[in-house]
Formats: C-alpha cells, sequence, structure tokens
C-alpha cells in the first residue's frame, strides 16, 4: 500500500488538487493507495465516489498539520506500508517513518535564497527522501541549485487527461459571445504578477493597430483582477478584452478551444514563479499553440517554434513580436496542430509509468 498525503484535493478546485487527483487515482488502479488530504465542507459526497480510501483532517492549520501527521504515523506502525508520496515538502515534516518517501516539488515553494532559515528547512526535508519528483527540468535545476542532492531528483511532468468532447451548444455560445472577433488570444489563470497580463494588455495596444478585430479573453480571478480592469480602460481596449471569471468547465474549455493562441509569458516575481504551466498542455489538447515565458518551466510544456513560442516575458517587444509572428499568415494553425501531437504524451496512462519505475 502507499499513502498519499496532500493538503490539496477535490473537491476543492484547483490546478494543485488537479494534480493529486489525477495521481491518486491513476495510481489506484495499479496500487492500493490511501489518501490523507484536508477537510472540505463537501468532502463526502465526493469521497462516496472514488474506488479508494480518504481520510479527511479538519481543524485549524498548524494543528492540522500536526493531527495528520500523527494520523499517519499511527497507520503506517499498524499497517503494511510501502512508502509515502507527498504534495508538498511540509506535508513531509512531521512524518516518522523508515519507509520510502516521495516528494513533489512545484517551483515557487522551494524557491528561498539558499542558505536562509528557509532553505535549511526545506533541504532537511528533501535530502531525506528517496525520491524528489521535479514537474519540469527548471524545477529540477532550481531544487539542485538551492541545496538539494542531484542524485535524488528527477523530473516527472504533471499528468492530464484526455481532453472531454465539448458540445455544439457550448461552441456555438462561444461564437455568439465571441462573434466575428479575431484573431482571438486567451490567458487562463489567476491574476497576479507573475502572470503578467499587464505585459499582453500592453503588447494588445499595438497588435490592435494592425488586428483592429483582435479580441483578448481572460479567465481567473485574483489580487491583480481590479488593476487589469482598469489598464484596459486607460489603454481604451475595453472593447478587445472580454474578463469572465464564475463560468463552467465547459464554457470554459470551449473559450479555450475557439481561441488562437493561449498566452500567458510568466515572470519571476519574487520567490513566485512558473515552475511547469499545465494550462499551456490543455489548452494544446484543443490544437491551441501557447506564447510562454523564458523564467520558469514552460519549455517543458511546449516546444519552442513548433508547438508555440517561449519569449522574455521582462521584454515588452518580445512579447509583442511573437504574438506577431504567431498570427501573421496564421502560423498559429500549424502549431496548433502540433500542439494537439504534443499534448498526447503528458496522458496520466503515460505520466503513471514513470512513476511505476520508481516505486516497484
Amino acid at each position: 500500500m502507499y499513502l498519499i498525503v496532500t493538503r490539496s484535493f477535490p473537491p476543492e478546485i484547483g490546478g494543485m488538487q488537479n494534480l493529486m487527483w489525477g495521481l491518486a487515482n491513476e495510481m489506484s488502479k495499479n496500487f492500493m493507495i490511501k489518501v490523507f488530504a484536508d477537510y472540505h465542507e463537501d468532502h463526502k459526497e465526493f469521497d462516496d465516489k472514488v474506488n479508494f480510501s480518504i481520510e479527511r483532517v479538519g481543524g485549524i492549520k498548524f494543528l492540522r498539520k500536526i493531527r495528520k501527521a500523527q494520523l499517519i504515523n499511527e497507520f503506517i506502525k499498524d499497517n503494511k506500508v510501502e512508502g509515502v508520496i507527498a504534495d508538498h515538502w511540509k506535508s513531509l515534516e512531521l512524518i516518522k517513518t523508515s519507509k520510502k518517501k516521495f516528494c513533489l516539488i512545484h517551483g515557487k515553494e522551494i524557491n528561498h535564497p539558499f542558505g536562509s532559515g528557509q532553505n535549511k528547512r526545506i533541504i532537511k526535508i528533501l535530502n531525506n527522501v528517496d525520491k524528489v519528483i521535479a514537474n519540469s527540468e527548471y524545477t529540477k535545476n532550481l531544487a539542485i541549485q538551492n541545496g538539494v542532492n542531484r542524485d535524488k531528483v528527477i523530473v516527472i511532468n504533471p499528468g492530464i487527461n484526455p481532453a472531454k468532447e465539448l458540445s455544439k451548444k457550448s461552441l456555438a455560445q462561444v461564437e455568439s459571445l465571441l462573434k466575428v472577433k479575431t484573431p482571438r488570444l486567451i490567458t487562463v489563470s489567476r491574476f497576479d504578477k507573475r502572470k503578467n497580463h499587464e505585459k499582453i494588455i500592453m503588447a494588445l495596444r499595438n497588435l490592435k493597430q494592425i488586428y483592429p478585430d483582435i479580441v483578448y479573453i481572460c479567465i481567473g480571478y485574483g489580487d491583480e483582477l481590479e488593476n487589469i480592469k482598469n489598464l484596459v480602460k486607460e489603454l481604451d481596449l475595453s472593447a478587445q478584452v472580454m474578463f469572465f471569471k464564475d463560468i463552467t468547465e465547459e464554457l470554459r474549455n470551449a473559450l479555450i478551444a475557439k481561441s488562437n493562441i493561449f498566452v500567458m509569458p510568466s515572470i519571476i516575481h519574487k520567490t513566485s514563479v512558473e515552475g511547469f504551466g499545465i494550462a499551456y498542455v490543455e489548452a494544446a489538447q484543443y490544437s491551441v499553440p501557447s506564447l510562454g515565458g523564458k523564467d520558469g518551466g514552460a519549455s517543458d510544456a511546449i516546444q519552442h517554434e513548433n508547438t508555440g513560442l517561449i519569449c522574455d516575458g521582462n521584454n515588452l517587444d518580445d512579447i509583442y513580436s511573437s504574438l506577431n509572428s504567431m498570427i501573421e499568415n496564421k502560423k498559429y494553425f500549424i502549431m496548433g496542430r502540433n500542439a494537439k501531437q504534443f499534448s498526447n504524451k503528458f496522458y496520466w496512462s503515460n505520466t503513471i509509468e514513470e512513476y511505476k519505475k520508481i516505486l516497484q
């Protein structure tokens, strides 16, 4: 039996939640597993539908961490457990066991100055596990640079499930919303500094001069949303930018599928970094190429000049020229076909094989 320890799990919504659900679901087809996850008020209905055991732990954050570790340590003593897989170094910090330990790393949570108190705390945990599983080559190199033993770190990119077929109704709804606007750019992400919406908007101002019918679709929420809305007004781009927040998964995917380019030229903001960028792969499933940033793990998810472009997210001219080169002669069509084919390698059915190599 393997234990999966996570702070992020459905029915809570989010990228980390999807990752840990995908891993647990796929592992359950190959191993006996048990998940220890944080309490969620709607968890019972979700938990009753899965084919593996989930134990939920509630309470305030610090006490929850202690209580969860106690339950896991007791469970390991009383049961035949092969190993523990954790979503985060903090999830392993209080677990005392000689069983195999594996820890996923994602980027920003390990990005602290070398030698700092937080860095030492992280390294102490990660250098005492059997394998550190990085989500990209970038994250692997970041871990090694920050003191993790090189021999412990491997790369397994996050997995995805095949895209759901979209209904004619939702696709028609999108066409009705967008009308004849083209080319169509889209970003699906939180509104925070790292995602770089500000420079995309500024590049859009220049692109509008060449492509007057261009539209930029923004889906998400976050601290920077109001600032971005104000910038759109200031640059007189209200007719070119559409904001969506609380929409269904079906409508979100239909908006992606009907777009031409997924745009997220992420940057490093303080310690926050784009470790991989599953959103690029999700867009690729719908034959939509991406523009990503060079700072982070986007190059694992985007093949430069083949399934999209990698640019310098700190350079407005580079963002503008990269987008223009993809739009010119509708190069995004060819890149989109390549992106769809490339996305197949990220299916969970392929990804789980990489996990099996280190678990068995």
